[in-house]
């Protein structure tokens, strides 16, 4: 690993970080190492959206290495909307980029006095003004940036309007649409009056065994190429699944509340192909370019919805017109903002006002009937310039719910909003929301690809019917484990790469000896490291929960009269992963185990529980 760049935006000061040894060989890069540098720092008295707080863009060993879906990287911080660990993993060419510009992390702290952004060339850091991009959109504010370098192939991580207003899910975005959306470390970004930050370079990504690497990346990438997965994601989009999902009763509709949705064929990933897709869209070195490019008859080519924006904007809405969904979705990415999150919070506020709960008053006039476009456009703008209700939307679903008296309506695991794979079809989901560190999240697990009946031999992942409960619980703690190591490579997830190549991959490009176990082993460690920083910031058991809507069985669909039953399998989740029952804290011997003494002794100090 290259040095991290470090910035104090306040003082106009840089330095290099090294990085230890050691905390790449336990950690690898990435969310992993990511949440072991800023570990002393992720405190319960830190204010995200302070000049203090810290905002860490990290690449991983495999980072631009044209490895299997490897252009990727993540952005860290403590969350605005969840006050807990904050990770957003992305994709497109400005990971890579960093890594040739000599780099393999950028740590901003501080604040700008003034509307600034960052121009960073192999090793020469400049702050410039952006007084001129203040207030422009995701892509206008790109090509400004670029323009004004005029530095052909200068990559830029921007935010939106929702980022520099403080939109609790403010996302950072690159390229055509890529979205760091998660947890609104775009709105970390905004309070340190930083709108953008280019990257170039010319240097060449080092690997130790560059011979070997060659030889395994291109036998990897062809062997994705050909996966059967990697082709339907390919040809249909991530939103290929609805048809399936919708018929299991796991792409929910209504706002949570309706187990099926007619509409669902004019809003799939077949209907998008066969109707206005122009064309794909790829991050650097990817061979699967899930991406969509459509037209909708004006000339115009626009980024395409993937699953979670169709399902937000189409189902959840109860609206069917996918020219529509592509409209909302485009402009959510173009103030900058998380489509998930976004479209969830709306949701909840159609909900609330077919119970009465909110009213036109309330809305200033809009009514908020299920299926009407023009409604949902108007709340986007509303939210993203914080005006009128927008203000309350924008602060998420769990503080709009309790401004209403009904923050049990929201669907939401503390503070982040669920995505669209709901337990009630497919059971494994309820742990994965309840106990990701970020929150209601479907990345840390996946794990509905499992209940779908996608398992993994050497890892002994294993297939359980999609409303088994308790059973499953130790299967969906080696998931996480698995998608931890994702996230530190960094690798996408959509990657189905047999677990043996990705640790011959890591090996070469490291010098490592890993086996499969060892790379189990680092997941295992940092899913722990990341409980631990939430402890400390004040989460316990009492957290792993959810929503009430998920408790509440569907009447109708596929998942109809089940609900999971999370006691029972948090009970033998607990036991899996070795934590405390009582307090929800990794037990001290477990944290020992995994060479995490140092938080063993804060947790649980010298006489603490064994």
């Amino acid at each position: 690993m290259q040095p991290i760049l470090k910035v104090n935006l306040t003082t106009g000061t840089t330095e290099e970080f090294i990085i230890p040894k050691e905390w790449e060989r336990d950690f690898l890069g990435g969310a992993s190492l990511a949440a072991r540098i800023l570990y002393p720092y992720l405190t319960k008295e830190l204010d995200p959206l302070s000049a203090e707080s810290s905002l860490l863009f990290l690449c991983g060993p495999l980072t631009g290495t044209s490895g299997p879906t490897t252009g990727r990287f993540v952005i860290c911080g403590k969350s605005p909307a969840t006050n807990l660990w904050a990770e957003s993993n992305i994709g497109g060419y400005w990971g890579p980029e960093l890594r040739k510009a000599g780099y393999d992390g950028l740590w901003i702290t501080g604040k700008a006095q003034s509307q600034s952004y960052l121009w960073v060339e192999e090793g020469r850091l400049e702050v410039r003004s952006a007084a001129n991009v203040w207030g422009k959109d995701i892509y206008e504010t790109q090509e400004i940036v670029k323009e004004e370098i005029g530095v052909k192939g200068a990559r830029v991580a921007v935010i939106g309007q929702a980022g520099e207003r403080g939109v609790l899910y403010a996302s950072i975005a690159c390229d055509h649409g890529r979205m760091a959306g998660r947890t609104g470390l775009g709105a970390v970004m905004g309070s340190k009056n930083l709108k953008a930050v280019a990257v170039f370079g010319k240097k060449k990504i080092e690997v130790v065994d560059l011979a070997r690497y060659s030889v395994l990346r291109s036998e990897a990438n062809v062997t994705l190429k050909q996966d059967n997965e990697a082709k339907i994601i390919h040809e249909l989009g991530t939103a290929g699944v609805a048809n399936y999902a919708g018929y299991l009763g796991s792409m929910p509709s209504k706002y949570y509340h309706l187990g099926e949705f007619e509409g669902v064929d004019n809003i799939s990933g077949s209907k998008m192909s066969e109707s206005i897709l122009a064309g794909f869209s790829a991050c650097q070195g990817c061979v699967i370019a899930c991406g969509r490019v459509v037209n909708l008859g004006d000339g115009l080519k626009r980024k395409g919805p993937e699953y979670e924006t169709v399902v937000g904007f189409g189902p959840s809405l109860l609206i069917d017109d996918l020219n529509e969904v592509v409209r909302l979705g485009e402009m959510c990415d173009k103030y900058g903002m998380d489509s998930i999150s976004c479209s969830n919070t709306i949701g909840l506020a159609f909900h609330l006002y077919e119970m009465g709960k909110v009213t036109k008053q309330d809305t200033g006039g809009i009514e908020l009937n299920w299926g009407d476009p023009l409604a949902v456009r108007q709340l986007i703008d509303l939210i993203a310039r914080r005006e009128g209700i927008g203000d309350l939307l924008s602060r998420g679903s769990r503080q709009f719910g309790a401004a209403f008296g009904a923050e049990d309506e929201a669907v939401q695991v503390n503070g982040l909003e669920t995505a669209y794979h709901d337990p009630r079809g497919v059971s494994g989901m309820a742990l994965s929301y309840a106990t990701s560190p970020r929150g209601a999240c479907h990345n840390q697990s996946d794990y509905f690809f499992v209940d779908f009946g996608h398992t993994n031999d050497k890892l002994g992942i294993e297939y359980f019917d999609r409303h088994a409960q308790a059973e499953k619980s130790a299967n969906v703690a080696k998931h996480q484990d698995w998608r931890t190591f994702f996230n530190s490579v960094v690798m996408c997830i959509f990657a189905n790469v047999d677990p043996q190549m990705q640790v011959d991959l890591v090996n070469a490009a490291c010098g490592y000896d890993w086996t499969i176990e060892d790379m189990m082993r680092s997941g295992e460690r940092a899913w722990n490291l990341k409980r631990a920083i939430n402890n400390r910031m004040g989460l316990n058991r009492s957290n792993d929960k959810l929503p009430k809507a998920f408790l509440e069985p569907y009447k109708e669909g596929g998942a109809a009269g089940f609900v999971p039953d999370l006691p029972a399998m948090l009970e033998a989740y607990y036991e899996a992963r070795g934590w405390d029952k009582e307090s929800g804290k990794p037990s001290k011997a477990k944290l020992m185990e995994l060479g995490l003494e140092f938080v063993a002794l804060e947790l649980w100090g010298e006489e603490g529980k064994g």
